[in-house]
């Protein structure tokens, strides 16, 4: 926490009052949120909550990669999962940007504090694919290259977690090598899907392959958001 320490002006000249420590990323005071356990538990839960989310519809893409007799509306579990989260991020990402926090609109999406744009960067994906996916999976385009949003901002979104960064918090480090663990394995994810949609003469049983990859890199993906710990 910084410490102001005011020192009596002289007679002669003023002399300004010293701050000592660092502000985070949000604009407290150093440990007032950024590893406090009040943030700690806030930056845990949403990644607890994502997670479960992503293996819940990990589940199912992988329960329909491998032909299981699941319902129809399963089909459905990722746009719908997917646009829960996105909903989840652009409004609960970060405690006090917009809309639940101090900061505006325009300070959340256009200010200087990266790892908030970033976590609102990531809703706007996650809802961009949900819509994709959704109009893809009721019929409602059918062109084979409307499987591209869902593999490209997977990608997108994972290889910005290499970048993604808590710098001011106490366990960065811990943090920032679980984030890469969490890219590696969405970039993988993410290429599995890419083949399994337009590997040229691949086989339906290569495709079922890379099908597994893409519905197994997500179930993955979430259970190490799921053991995420700060």
């Amino acid at each position: 926490m910084s410490v102001a320490q005011a020192q009596a002006p002289s007679d002669h000249q003023d002399v300004p009052t010293q701050t000592d420590g660092t502000t985070d990323h949000h604009g407290h005071a150093s440990g007032r949120w950024e590893g406090s356990p009040e943030g700690i538990a806030y930056s845990e839960f949403s990644h607890h909550f994502t997670g479960l989310c992503d293996m819940l519809f990990g589940f199912a893409e992988l329960g329909h990669a491998l032909q299981y007799p699941l319902p129809l509306w399963t089909r459905l579990a990722l746009p719908t999962i997917l646009g829960v989260v996105g909903i989840y991020n652009m409004i609960w990402s970060d405690h006090d940007a917009w809309p639940i926090g101090s900061l505006s609109f325009a300070d959340t999406f256009f200010g200087q504090d990266r790892e908030i744009i970033e976590h609102k960067f990531c809703g706007v994906l996650a809802m961009a694919i949900a819509l994709c996916e959704a109009l893809r999976r009721t019929g409602r385009v059918r062109h084979p290259a409307w499987a591209a949003p869902l593999v490209f901002l997977t990608l997108a979104g994972s290889l910005l977690l290499f970048v993604h960064s808590h710098a001011n918090h106490p366990g960065a480090a811990r943090i920032d090598l679980h984030h890469a663990v969490l890219g590696t394995v969405g970039v993988i994810a993410g290429l599995s899907k890419g083949l399994a949609s337009w590997l040229p003469g691949a086989s339906p049983q290569v495709r079922k392959r890379f099908e597994v990859g893409w519905g197994g890199g997500v179930v993955l993906f979430g259970l190490l958001l799921v053991l995420y710990s700060e």
